[in-house]
C-alpha cells in the first residue's frame, strides 16, 4: 500500500474532525453546554499532525526489513537513549505513578523504585552482548545456538503477551485522557487511537516510531520538569512544606508518608520487586532498541543515557504525585471525594491548577504523545515477534524481506484491533498495576532464557523451551488466577491464588525448569548446544561476525 500526501491528510482529517465536534460541543446527544479548551485541541492537532508527517517522511525511507525493524542500524547513542526513555515513561510512568502516588502517598513510589533497578541489569550484562548477537528481535539472541524454531515460538508468544499487557495499559490511559480533555466517549477514544497507531507502525516502520519517541521524551521530561518547580515554587521550595501540605488536604491522614499500606505482605513486596526488575530486561520493544544502533559501544551508551533520563523522570513523578495531594483540591476537579476521570488523571489536573488552560494542553498533548509513542514500539515489537520469529523462521524458511516486512503491517492490524479491545475491556484499572502484570510475564517467560542462553554454557534446547513454557504458563495462569483479573475484572468470586504478582514463583518455576531439563538432556541435539556456547560467548565480547561489526 502506497502511502502519500493525499492518505496522510485524509488521515489527519479523519482523527482530528470527530474531536474537534466533540470538544466544540456538537453532539445533539449530549445537550448539556460544554466549555472549549481550545488551547488543549490545537496543541493536541499539532502534535498528530507533527507525528503523522514524522510518519510520512519515515516512510520515504523505510525500504528494507532492517530499515522497518531497526531504523537501518543508524541511530546514536544519545538518540537512542531519549527514544528507550521515551519508549520506557510509558502512561503508566506519566500518568499512572504518578496516580499511585495520588492515591497511596509514598507508597506509590515503590513503582517508580522497581521500574528503574532494572536498568543495571540491562546496562552491565545484557546491553553490549544483546547488539552483537542479534539482528532484529530479541529471540534472535535467544535461539543464537539452540535449534531455532522451538526457542523463536516460545519467545515470540512470551513477547506477544507482554505486548498485548502492556498495550492495555496504554490504551486505557489514552482513552481516559481523551475522554477527560474532549468529553469524547472512552470507547471511541481508543478506538482512534488504535487507527492512529497502525497509520504510524505500517508505514514509518521503526525510523518514525524512533523519532515520535524522542521527540516525546524532550517534550515529557520538559513538562514534568516544570510541573515540579512549579509545585516547588508554591511550597516555597521546602518539601517540609509540600508534606504537611499534603496531610492537611488528606484530613490529616498521615499515613500517605509511610510505607507498607499498598503492598503489605513480604511475598507480594518481594514478588512486585522481582517482576519489575527483571521484567525490564525482558520487555521486548526495549530489548529491539539495542538493533537499532551501530555497534555495541553506541547499544551502552543508549542505556547509561536512558537510565539518567529514566531515573530524572521518577524523581519528578514523586514530587508530581505529592504536588497533586497538595494543590487538586477544588471541587472542580472532584467527584465526590475522588478525581474526575480517576487517579490516573492527577499529573494532568496538576497542570491546569499551575498552568490554566494553555499549559493542560500542553500536558495533555505530550500525555498523548507518551501513549502513542509507546504503543507504536509495543505494536512494533508485537509484529516483529509474528513476521520475522514465526513467519520467516518458522513457517516460510525462504521468505522474501518483502515477505516479511508485508507480513509485519498485517500483524500490525491485528495488534491494532486486540489492544482496542482489551483496552475496552480493562477500562477502570489503574495503569500502572496493569503494566506490573505485564512486567511479571516479562520476567517470567523472557528473561531467564535470555540471561540463561548468554551466561550458562550448560543450557540446552529441551531445557529453554521447557523452562520458557512452564515461566509463561505459570506467570499467564496465575495472574487470571489472582485477585485482579480473576476477582476484580471476572467477577469470579474469591481469588484461587492469593497474591496479587505471583513472579516470586513463576520466575523461580522457570529458572528452576531450564537447569533441570538441560541437565537430564543427554540428545544429541544437546551436545551441538554446549558446544556452540564459546562461539557465541566470543561474538558476544567482541562483536565479530554481528551486524555492522566492520568497525571492530
Amino acid at each position: 500500500m502506497k502511502f502519500g500526501f493525499k492518505q496522510l491528510l485524509a488521515l489527519m482529517v479523519m482523527i482530528a474532525a470527530p474531536i474537534t465536534a466533540y470538544a466544540a460541543g456538537i453532539d445533539v446527544a449530549a445537550p448539556v453546554e460544554k466549555v472549549t479548551n481550545w488551547s488543549a485541541i490545537s496543541m493536541f492537532v499539532i502534535f498528530v499532525g507533527a507525528t503523522l508527517y514524522i510518519t510520512y517522511w519515515a516512510a520515504q525511507r523505510t525500504k528494507s526489513a532492517k530499515d522497518f525493524y531497526a531504523a537501518g542500524g543508524g541511530i546514536t547513542g544519545l538518540q537512542n537513549g531519549l527514544a528507550i526513555a521515551g519508549d520506557y515513561m510509558s502512561a503508566a510512568s506519566f500518568l499512572g505513578i504518578t496516580g499511585m502516588v495520588y492515591l497511596k502517598g509514598y507508597d506509590g513510589l515503590i513503582f517508580a523504585i522497581g521500574f528503574l533497578v532494572g536498568w543495571p541489569i540491562i546496562l552491565f550484562l545484557m546491553s553490549e552482548r544483546l547488539r552483537n548477537l542479534g539482528k532484529f528481535t530479541f529471540a534472535d539472541v535467544a535461539a543464537y545456538r539452540f535449534q531455532q524454531t522451538p526457542i523463536r515460538v516460545l519467545a515470540a508468544f512470551g513477547g506477544i503477551a507482554v505486548v498485548i499487557l502492556y498495550l492495555i495499559a496504554q490504551m486505557v490511559g489514552a482513552g481516559k485522557l481523551i475522554e477527560l480533555l474532549f468529553g469524547l466517549d472512552f470507547n471511541y477514544a481508543v478506538v482512534m487511537v488504535g487507527i492512529l497507531i497502525i497509520a504510524y507502525v505500517s508505514f514509518g516502520g521503526m525510523l518514525a516510531t524512533t523519532w515520535v519517541q524522542i521527540i516525546k521524551a524532550v517534550l515529557l521530561l520538559s513538562g514534568a520538569t516544570f510541573i515540579a518547580v512549579a509545585v516547588m515554587y508554591n511550597m516555597g521550595f521546602s518539601f517540609e512544606t509540600l508534606f504537611k501540605t499534603a496531610v492537611e488536604n488528606r484530613e490529616n491522614n498521615m499515613d500517605i508518608l509511610y510505607s507498607g499500606g499498598f503492598v503489605s505482605d513480604p511475598i507480594n513486596a518481594i514478588s512486585l520487586g522481582i517482576a519489575l526488575m527483571f521484567g525490564t530486561a525482558g520487555l521486548p520493544h526495549i530489548l529491539m532498541r539495542f538493533f537499532t544502533v551501530p555497534d555495541a559501544k553506541e547499544a551502552r551508551k543508549s542505556v547509561f543515557y536512558a537510565t539518567g533520563f529514566i531515573g530524572y523522570f521518577y524523581i519528578l513523578a514523586f514530587i508530581i504525585g505529592f504536588g497533586a495531594i497538595a494543590m487538586v483540591v477544588a471541587s472542580e476537579y472532584m467527584d465526590g471525594s475522588k478525581l474526575i476521570g480517576g487517579n490516573n488523571m492527577a499529573a494532568i489536573h496538576l497542570s491546569h491548577v499551575i498552568g490554566g488552560d494553555f499549559f493542560l494542553g500542553f500536558i495533555s498533548a505530550v500525555a498523548f504523545a507518551t501513549i502513542l509513542a509507546v504503543v507504536s514500539g509495543l505494536t512494533l515489537a508485537g509484529a516483529s515477534a509474528i513476521s520475522h520469529d514465526i513467519y520467516a523462521n518458522v513457517i516460510n524458511k525462504n521468505a522474501t524481506e518483502e515477505q516479511e516486512t508485508k507480513v509485519a503491517k498485517g500483524a500490525t492490524f491485528v495488534i491494532g484491533a486486540l489492544a482496542i479491545i482489551f483496552g475496552i475491556g480493562f477500562k477502570d484499572q489503574n495503569i500502572a498495576f496493569v503494566v506490573a502484570l505485564a512486567f511479571t510475564i516479562a520476567a517470567s517467560a523472557n528473561f531467564p532464557v535470555l540471561i540463561m542462553s548468554m551466561f550458562w554454557s550448560k543450557m540446552t534446547t529441551r531445557g529453554a523451551v521447557i523452562g520458557g513454557w512452564l515461566g509463561l504458563i505459570s506467570a499467564v495462569v496465575m495472574v487470571v488466577l489472582g485477585p485482579v483479573v480473576w476477582t476484580q475484572i471476572l467477577a469470579m468470586g474469591d481469588a484461587i491464588v492469593p497474591y496479587k504478582f505471583p513472579a516470586l514463583f513463576t520466575v523461580i518455576i522457570a529458572f528452576v525448569g531450564i537447569w533441570f531439563f538441560s541437565i537430564t538432556d543427554k540428545s544429541a541435539r544437546a551436545k551441538q548446544d554446549l558446544e556452540g556456547f564459546e562461539a557465541q560467548f566470543v561474538r558476544s565480547q567482541t562483536g565479530i561476525g554481528a551486524e555492522g561489526a566492520s568497525n571492530h
